[in-house]
C-alpha cells in the first residue's frame, strides 16, 4: 500500500476520525485507523463500536492495499510536520513509512482483518435534511439526555417523524425538552427512532447550512455530509410517553428577560449548598426574587429580577445547574415559564413563538428546606 497526500488533508482527517477512537480500551486494534486505497478512492476509517466515522482523503494513488496503523502516532507526527507532502507506504510485514522532504518515520501497522467490519445494512429509509434545522435540533435536547446506562432509552435522543413534523425529545428524569419543526419532510414518512448521544454530539460539530443525507435501516443510523459517513446503533428500547407528564393546567405565569434571569441565577447560586445547588425563585406581582440559603456555610444571597407575573403568590425550588441549563438553552430573549405548585412541573418556552419551531422545556422543582 502506498499513496501521497497533504499535511492539512490528512491532519484534517486524523482529528476528525479521532472521535471515534478510544482513549482506553481491552481491544488495541480500536486505537487504530483502518485505510484503505484503491486506484479510485483512499477511505480512512476509526470506531470505537459506537459510532463508526468513514472519511474519503485527497490523495495520489501509488500502490493499492490496506492496514490499520496506529492513530496517535500519525496524528502525532503530522501535527508537528511543516505544510509539506507526506507519502505513507506499508510493506506485506504491515512495517509503515512515513516520509517526507525532510524526513522518514518508521512504525508497524496491523493487519486490516484485525479491525472491525461495518455490517451490511438494509436502510429503509433515505431522508435530505437541512443542516442549520438537525443541529438547532441537537443543541435544543442534547443537554437534557440521562448519562444513567442504567435507562438505556434515555441516553439518546428520540428523533419521531410523522405528518410533516419533526419532534425530538430529550430527558434525564429532572428536565425534558421537546422540540417540534413544522413543514420540512415529506408528508408520507413516518418513523421514530432513538439515537444515541455521542454520535449527535459528533454530528452536530460537522453540520452547516447545506443538506445532508440520513439513512435509517433496522439496527443502525447513518449520516452522509460531503465525502463524510457516520454511523451508529440506534437504541433499541422503547421511549417514555413524554407527552403524559408535560402539565397541561398549569395557571401562573413569568415574563421575564432570559439574561436577566440567567445572570441572577449565576451569581445567586454561588452561595447554595454545593451539595444540593438549590436556589429559589420567588415569584409575586410587585417584586420576584432570585435566592438561596446554606445554613452549612452561614451564606446565602438575594437578587431582585425585574419581570411580569400573573397568579398567586409563589416559591418555588430548583437545583441551579438544571435551571441554569434550562434558561440557557431557551432561543430568543425572552422567557415565558409557566407553574402550578411549589411540587409540580414548571414549563419554559420563548416568547414570542416563532411560526415552525417550538421548543418546550420542563422542569422539575426540588423541596425546599424549611
Amino acid at each position: 500500500m502506498k499513496f501521497s497526500t497533504s499535511k492539512v488533508e490528512l491532519q484534517k482527517a486524523l482529528q476528525k476520525l479521532s472521535k471515534a477512537t478510544p482513549t482506553r480500551s481491552t481491544l488495541p486494534i480500536l486505537s487504530c485507523v483502518l485505510i484503505k486505497v484503491t486506484p479510485k478512492e483512499t477511505v480512512l476509517r476509526t470506531t470505537d463500536l459506537e459510532i463508526t466515522i468513514e472519511v474519503k482523503l485527497p490523495s495520489s494513488y501509488e500502490k493499492e492495499g490496506s492496514a490499520a496503523l496506529p492513530l496517535k502516532t500519525l496524528l502525532e507526527i503530522t501535527n508537528e510536520l511543516p505544510d509539506i507532502r507526506i507519502t505513507i507506504s506499508v510493506d506485506t510485514n504491515y512495517k509503515t513509512t512515513i516520509e517526507t522532504e525532510i524526513g522518514k518515520y518508521d512504525l508497524m501497522g496491523k493487519p486490516p482483518e484485525e479491525f472491525p467490519s461495518i455490517p451490511d445494512q438494509n436502510y429503509r429509509k433515505n431522508i435530505k435534511f437541512n443542516g442549520s434545522i438537525l443541529k438547532e435540533t441537537i443543541e435544543a435536547t442534547l443537554f437534557a439526555v440521562s448519562q444513567d446506562e442504567l435507562k438505556p432509552a434515555l441516553t439518546g435522543v428520540l428523533f419521531k417523524l410523522s405528518e410533516n413534523v419533526f419532534t425530538a425529545v430529550s430527558t434525564d428524569g429532572h428536565r425534558l425538552v421537546k422540540h417540534q419543526v413544522k413543514d420540512v419532510l415529506p408528508l408520507e414518512l413516518k418513523e421514530e427512532i432513538i439515537i444515541p448521544k455521542k454520535f449527535l454530539s459528533f454530528l452536530s460539530t460537522q453540520l452547516t447550512d447545506d443538506d445532508l443525507d440520513i439513512s435509517i435501516g433496522d439496527n443502525f443510523i447513518t449520516a452522509q455530509i460531503k465525502k463524510d459517513v457516520i454511523t451508529t446503533k440506534i437504541i433499541d428500547e422503547k421511549f417514555p410517553d413524554y407527552d403524559s407528564v408535560i402539565p397541561k393546567d398549569n395557571d401562573k405565569t413569568f415574563l421575564v428577560d432570559k439574561n436577566i434571569l440567567l445572570g441572577a441565577i449565576r451569581r445567586v447560586s454561588i452561595f447554595s449548598n454545593k451539595a444540593t445547588h438549590q436556589v429559589a425563585l420567588s415569584l409575586k406581582k410587585d417584586d420576584s426574587f432570585v435566592m438561596t440559603e446554606d445554613p452549612e456555610k452561614s451564606s446565602k444571597a438575594k437578587e431582585k429580577i425585574v419581570g411580569d407575573y400573573k397568579g398567586e403568590d409563589l416559591v418555588i425550588g430548583y437545583n441551579s445547574e438544571y435551571l441554569k441549563d434550562i434558561v440557557s438553552h431557551v432561543s430568543g430573549e425572552n422567557l415565558k415559564i409557566i407553574l402550578k405548585t411549589p411540587v409540580s412541573a414548571a414549563l419554559f418556552e420563548e416568547t414570542p413563538k416563532r411560526n415552525n419551531v417550538n421548543t418546550l422545556m420542563l422542569l422539575m422543582p426540588i423541596r425546599l428546606n424549611d
